[in-house]
């Protein structure tokens, strides 16, 4: 086991090479997991495993990085529930797990790290994200499993529910009405996030990326990626900028943190860095794989959560971002947080 704290740098690529344990330790904004963008990560040990990347779209973040060495573990059933995403990041909400706190601590964390996987696993089966029971779990993630291990050899999504429903299970249907999604849906999502990796991580032509991943067309597999990022591939590998990391990332979101308090619009944005809104709307979506909006609702409600750590009133926290009444406000952070303000005070201070 290797246990690291650490401050991420922006916009930087951190592969993971074993199964990995991310403790957010303080900071706010938003993570990028494998081309998918994540709000609201304070309070949140986050897992994965290996073959995923993190990028942090912050210089706030302090982390704390637990990896594990005991491979076998991870194959464990109740486990794997953990590091094999679905439709999101597997992870364990800390407000609401008081074990997982005491074993995340800095007093216990070197002694008794390595039972942090029991206890979340537990956690997890008990937020029970999908409304099923542990049978139904098994089934899904064998799936999930086989799909993973089959997505480039061109399986049909028939051939796919054979392979499982020896289990004695519709695993269509059960994924379906458990997950919201079907086994094709879960098979595309797979070759999508292996063929984004390929193209922004590798010197790879497109032929062979599409070759490898089991198009034999790859004019059909440009039209395909196409349809699901809205970028071509080339212009998914330029936009994506692993290499050289360019500062806009950077540059918006210090705009961001310096006015989001006093200024909402987009046009307000768009004028700092001497763009138009769609241009601007544009490249954020090309290169943050998020909407400006999005990032603004995003800074406002960190801000918001802080100052009701601090004990500020609501209607304090209310006029200091601009919100002309209280309950305005308090709609605003219910929608975008799932909780009101006043519940999340009492939660704070009662975790």
């Amino acid at each position: 086991m290797h246990i690291k704290k650490f401050t991420p740098e922006i916009n930087k690529v951190y592969f993971i090479e074993t199964h990995t344990l991310i403790h957010i330790l303080s900071g706010k904004g938003s993570i990028q997991v494998d081309f998918k963008n994540y709000l609201d990560w304070q309070d949140k040990a986050i897992f994965l495993e290996k073959g995923q990347y993190i990028k942090f779209l912050s210089d706030e973040f302090e982390v704390r990085k637990i990896e594990f060495s005991d491979q076998e573990k991870f194959y464990n059933p109740d486990v794997r529930v953990l590091f094999k995403h679905l439709i999101s990041l597997g992870y364990i909400d800390l407000m609401e797990c008081e074990d997982c706190q005491t074993f995340l601590s800095e007093s216990m964390l070197i002694e008794n790290s390595a039972n942090i996987i029991d206890i979340s696993s537990k956690q997890w089966f008990w937020q029970n994200p999908f409304q099923a029971n542990k049978e139904e779990y098994q089934i899904i993630f064998d799936t999930k499993d086989i799909i993973d291990a089959q997505f480039f050899n061109n399986l049909t999504s028939a051939d796919m529910v054979d392979l499982i429903n020896q289990k004695g299970y519709n695993a269509q249907s059960l994924i379906k009405n458990k997950v919201g999604l079907s086994v094709k849906n879960l098979m595309d999502s797979k070759r999508l996030v292996e063929s984004q990796k390929e193209i922004a991580f590798t010197e790879k032509n497109i032929q062979e990326i599409s070759y490898e991943l089991g198009f034999r067309d790859t004019a059909y597999f440009n039209r395909v990626f196409k349809k699901s990022t809205g970028q071509t591939p080339t212009q998914f590998r330029e936009n994506f900028d692993y290499k050289n990391r360019d500062l806009f990332s950077q540059n918006i979101i210090e705009l961001l943190k310096k006015y989001h308090t006093q200024e909402k619009s987009l046009e307000f944005y768009a004028d700092k860095v001497n763009l138009s809104v769609k241009a601007l709307s544009k490249k954020v979506k090309e290169k943050m794989n998020t909407s400006l909006g999005q990032l603004i609702r995003l800074e406002l409600i960190n801000t918001a959560k802080l100052m009701l750590i601090d004990d500020e009133s609501i209607s304090a926290v209310a006029h200091r971002l601009g919100f002309d009444e209280a309950n305005h406000f308090s709609s605003f952070f219910k929608h975008y947080s799932g909780i009101t303000p006043t519940d999340f005070k009492s939660k704070k201070y009662n975790s």
